[in-house]
């Protein structure tokens, strides 16, 4: 079940370290249960429909793009692109990075594809 298109109320990109800005956005009810969505790719990226996934008026829901990837920079597949700073462990930092600066003490973690590994 897929739940009615929304908005998000807001978006923002988080400076994570090594010179790489990750996208993230929350909709939903931001007095809500907190819930991020990891995306799946390597390489893939968030969309709108990704919000569908959980009741906006139960859930905080926050998307984000992981470095590298979606609307986050420097992008992955640019032919310049380092990719020694885009391993598994500046991932899950960044997650933590950006639920500390969300101010999320605890949220609930929903991944599909890679995004589960993470």
């Amino acid at each position: 079940m897929l739940y009615p298109p929304i908005e998000p109320y807001e978006t923002g990109e988080l400076l994570v370290g090594d010179g790489q800005r990750v996208y993230w956005e929350q909709s939903g009810n931001p007095d809500g249960k907190p819930v991020v969505f990891l995306h799946g790719g390597p390489g893939g990226g968030t969309s709108p429909w990704h919000r569908r996934f959980f009741d906006p008026d139960r859930y905080r829901i926050v998307l984000f793009d992981q470095r590298g990837c979606g609307r986050s920079t420097p992008h992955a597949s640019a032919p310049d692109a380092d990719l020694r700073f885009n391993t598994t462990w500046h991932l899950v930092g960044d997650i933590e990075l950006l639920r500390r600066n969300l101010g999320i003490e605890k949220w609930q973690v929903f991944g599909g594809s890679w995004g589960s590994a993470l």
